[in-house]
């Protein structure tokens, strides 16, 4: 809510004008455990006379309840809303509050403090102009304060308070205080942040929140609210180019054709020049169409529709970009990417990339090091794990329009998307376009697939046999490829266990190794494709996302997936290889059915039931099957 202020009865017009007209803040509280963040924003709002009292009376009955503070109202109440979080007395959800003083408007995100929740506390910083780090003058800097404080500096976040909480538990100590001012310093110096202010606190009584406190003489610096109000986190000018990320054409009739998004960065006005990106077309804007009337300059956070006065292809998800300064284009970049999932990055899967308006298939080609948060030194890895941070390389399926992320966090900043789940697994900033994504391009080839095909008279295709191992996938996969031989076919068979030998003898059989085995078979059998042949793919490829993936690759009907399918007991009958007698005894790690998932295909092309029949039955109904679907022509 908004302060009190007379304007509101003698003249509603005159106060909503100068609410306009104030400046605006988004700030976040972040920090460990129990270091007071909901109980600090509850002060600033109580203090502040800027809560409602029906919501005063409703959280002095709560504060009786539930609260932690004996008699007294327990301010952290005012944000902790989820009964778990006050069940618990912790904050798990991030909780927005908008207030506003006589200087100033304020939105504050206060985030949760557990290590489980980081993915929530990176969430709001993902806006945020500035954090308010807590800490406990007790227990000083811990792992959450240093994990807290390096993601803010990797979202850009370049203005900081750390208020130096529950200084009335050490008898207001300077040297205290002191002592975690230079703790703190010393491991983010390399942080980047422009300003970091440190005020001693008990935002439990109030001191030195809204006003300087008594019991801190030695302390000469600003109180919290008044330091919030004054300080500027204006961005400087030269990082502030213009950006329109289009999110949809605005065409209601066939007079009117615009193209509607929120300013991204930047200023823009009639008449200046724009550049499409990734197309690269040139127009002027002719006018800056809004819901109220046409304007003469609109600015970053402005949600406008701009008519150009040329007719030039704009979509979904492009890029106006003033010329000067354009946003450039990439397909593979550098990234530092937060890993928000309970499942782990795997390099060589497939997941969807969103940035903007755009979403394309996305694959982490290389985990190049992690963070350690405590340290902050790289570690080798091969994957993350949930709240880990590191740094990777990243190809799409198609350019995208981009800065880097310390130069515009609207157009440099993306999220992971798994396939399967639709769930959001991580965020990530771009830093840099591979050098080599402008350096190779596709190779123009007279001779193309059709070609190849046509003089093999035949429709070339991917056979994709998945099962588990000893389902009879490459017996059957070997005798088709003797009927197609015998038929005069060109053929090739490409089998899971004859690949670990030469292609792949490097990998293991750990999920990111099996992710990565898939990829470079598809990738090769994709080739085989192209050269006109009908390829047997024999590997049971456990994973629905990398079958997907290889599916992505081919067109449509190149991609023959088939199941072959036999229970686990029976399977584990037949162990011709004697692999699930060493899996069920623990010699073998990693083994697909015993301590390995396996995930059936959910719509296959076709599956042949080994229980029910033989594998020459099997062959031969996948045989119909091709000569029935055009693959068998001549």
């Amino acid at each position: 809510m908004s302060h009190q202020d007379d304007l509101i009865a003698s003249d509603i017009i005159a106060y909503l004008q100068a609410q306009e007209n104030k400046s605006f803040l988004r700030f976040i509280t972040c920090g460990s455990v129990d270091d007071g963040k909901s109980t600090l924003i509850g002060r600033l709002l109580y203090d502040s006379k800027l809560i409602y009292e029906d919501q005063l009376s409703a959280i002095e009955k709560d504060s009786k309840r539930v609260g932690t503070q004996g008699d007294k109202i327990d301010l952290a109440l005012l944000v902790d809303g989820l009964a778990a979080e006050r069940e618990q007395g912790i904050t798990i959800d991030v909780a927005h509050r908008f207030f506003s003083t006589d200087k100033r408007k304020f939105i504050v995100a206060d985030t949760p403090g557990h290590e489980q929740y980081t993915r929530n506390m990176a969430t709001g910083a993902s806006s945020a102009d500035l954090a308010i780090i807590l800490i406990d003058a007790r227990h000083g800097v811990l792992t959450q304060t240093r994990r807290h404080s390096f993601i803010t500096s990797l979202l850009g976040i370049r203005h900081i308070v750390v208020a130096v909480n529950k200084m009335d538990l050490v008898d207001f100590s300077e040297d205290r205080f002191e002592e975690i001012k230079r703790d703190y310093n010393s491991f983010t110096a390399d942080f980047n942040f422009e300003t970091v202010e440190f005020i001693p606190m008990s935002a439990l009584n109030g001191d030195n929140v809204l006003s300087r406190s008594a019991r801190s003489p030695w302390f000469k610096g600003k109180p919290l609210l008044p330091y919030l109000e004054d300080i500027d986190v204006a961005k400087a000018p030269e990082k502030t180019s213009f950006r329109l990320p289009v999110q949809w054409v605005n065409r209601p009739n066939q007079d009117f054709r615009g193209f509607s998004g929120t300013i991204a960065s930047g200023t823009i006005r009639p008449g200046d020049e724009i550049i499409v990106i990734p197309s690269g077309r040139r127009s002027f804007v002719d006018r800056i169409v809004t819901h109220g009337a046409d304007l003469s300059e609109a600015n970053e956070g402005q949600s406008v529709t701009l008519t150009l006065t040329d007719e030039i292809d704009v979509s979904r998800g492009d890029i106006l970009s003033t010329t000067d300064n354009p946003a450039s284009q990439t397909d593979q970049f550098a990234a530092h990417i937060l890993w928000m999932s309970d499942e782990p990055l795997l390099p060589g899967r497939q997941y969807l990339v969103k940035t903007n308006n755009t979403t394309t298939r996305g694959v982490v080609t290389d985990l190049k090091y992690k963070i350690n948060v405590n340290s902050f030194s790289h570690e080798a890895g091969k994957t993350l794990e949930l709240n880990e941070v590191g740094v990777c390389n990243l190809s799409l399926g198609k350019p995208i329009a981009f800065d880097p992320y310390k130069d515009n966090h609207h157009t440099g900043s993306f999220i992971l998307i798994d396939r399967q789940t639709n769930a959001t697994i991580a965020m990530g900033m771009i830093d840099f376009s591979l050098r080599r994504a402008d350096n190779v391009v596709w190779q123009a080839l007279d001779v193309n697939r059709a070609a190849r095909a046509g003089a093999k008279h035949q429709k070339p295709a991917m056979l994709w046999f998945t099962g588990l191992s000893g389902s009879g996938k490459s017996t059957i996969a070997n005798l088709v490829e003797k009927r197609l031989f015998d038929m005069g076919r060109h053929t090739y068979i490409l089998d899971g266990d004859n690949v670990r030998h030469g292609l792949n003898k490097d990998l293991g059989f750990t999920d990111a190794d099996r992710v990565e085995n898939i990829r470079r078979v598809a990738e090769t059998a994709k080739l085989m494709v192209d050269a006109g042949l009908l390829v047997m793919v024999s590997f049971i490829s456990p994973f629905r996302n990398e079958r997907q993936m290889a599916r992505a690759l081919m067109e449509d009907g190149e991609f023959i997936e088939i199941y072959v399918d036999t229970p686990l007991e029976v399977a584990e009958k037949r162990d011709v290889k004697g692999l699930y007698k060493k899996a069920r005894a623990g010699l073998l790690q990693n083994f697909t059915g015993i301590d390995s998932a396996y995930e059936p295909p959910q719509n296959p092309e076709l599956v042949v039931n080994t229980t029910q029949l033989s594998a020459e039955q099997s062959t031969e109904k996948i045989i119909a099957y091709l000569q029935e679907n055009g693959y068998l022509k001549g």
